[in-house]
């Protein structure tokens, strides 16, 4: 199974035709969204394109194979208005005999993980900075963000294939950063 990850949209449409000329080269089974699609903040409008329903349209077009995650800045309206489900705090997608739990990451994250004992992958974005760590028999993964990074790495996405993660740069699709799970 190959898997998508994205993050952290906040209705920016910038990067959007990438996504798309990226999920148009592949076969991707799923596409996961891990929140945070539509608000964007006061203090970032005017300086980018902010355009919730062009992001709602995008998702939208992928319902039959996309996994929606509420964000901390997805409101109850945006999960009303939005024409696919959204999971409120976790899912859990079991492929390979491993468990890839998929989380926006205000509530779980590396640092609040004391749920998650036995093993697999926790990936999530919010934190808008890319990284794969492993602590114990947990590999955590935050895909940073494809419209608002926070570092050196730009825009970033990630992609689960044959028991491997892998985190790329949106710009130029070079592996950033790579695990065995």
């Amino acid at each position: 199974m190959k898997i998508l990850f994205i993050s952290d949209i906040h209705g920016i449409t910038k990067n959007l035709d990438k996504v798309r000329r990226l999920i148009e080269k592949n076969n991707f089974d799923k596409i996961v969204n891990l929140g945070d699609m539509y608000y964007c903040g006061l203090s970032i409008r005017g300086m980018l394109e902010v355009d919730p329903n062009t992001v709602k349209d995008f998702l939208t077009n992928y319902q039959h194979k996309l996994l929606s995650l509420q964000g901390n800045c997805d409101s109850e309206v945006d999960i009303e208005k939005s024409e696919f489900p959204i999971c409120r705090d976790l899912a859990l997608i079991n492929v390979d005999d491993i468990n890839i739990y998929c989380t926006h990451g205000h509530i779980y994250n590396i640092d609040k993980n004391s749920k998650f004992v036995n093993g697999g992958v926790l990936i999530y974005g919010h934190f808008h900075v890319p990284y794969i760590k492993k602590v114990a028999n947990m590999t955590y993964v935050c895909v940073g963000s494809i419209s608002l990074p926070r570092d050196k790495y730009g825009p970033t996405y990630a992609i689960y294939e044959n028991r491997k993660i892998s985190i790329y740069s949106l710009m130029d699709d070079s592996i950033v950063f790579e695990s065995e799970v």
